[in-house]
This record gives structure tokens, sequence and C-alpha cells, in this order.
């Protein structure tokens, strides 16, 4: 898998940080685990996720955009 540049620094970013405070917690962030799109498609174009009982799906799209839905 190839280093994704700045991920760490989008994957990382207040927004997304879930504690309520809306801020980058004081902490050292652990990083996150990457993958390359390419990985989880396998060759295809669409892939199901389970999550906490409910089935997503992971779209890539023509213009080569991503999309998450329910």
């Amino acid at each position: 898998m190839q280093a994704v540049p700045n991920a760490f620094s989008v994957l990382s970013h207040p927004s997304l940080d879930h504690s309520g405070g809306g801020r980058a917690s004081s902490e050292v962030p652990r990083p996150a685990t990457l993958f390359e799109s390419a990985e989880l498609l396998k060759g295809g174009k669409i892939v199901g996720i389970m999550h906490n009982g409910s089935l997503y799906r992971l779209q890539a799209t023509k213009l080569g955009k991503l999309i998450l839905t329910k």
C-alpha cells in the first residue's frame, strides 16, 4: 500500500473529533489505518460494508468519486 500524502492531517482534523467538543484533543492522536480505495473495491465498483448491524454500500463513480450510502 502506498503512502497517501497529507492523509494523517486530514484524518486527524478537529472536525472528525467525536468527543463532542469539536476541538482536537491535547493527547497525541493515534495514526488512523489507511486503505487505498482499490484495496477495498478489489477491482469492482461497489463493496458492501456492515456497520453496527446495518449494510452500507461504498461505490466508485465514473468520475472517480466515492459515495457511501445506507
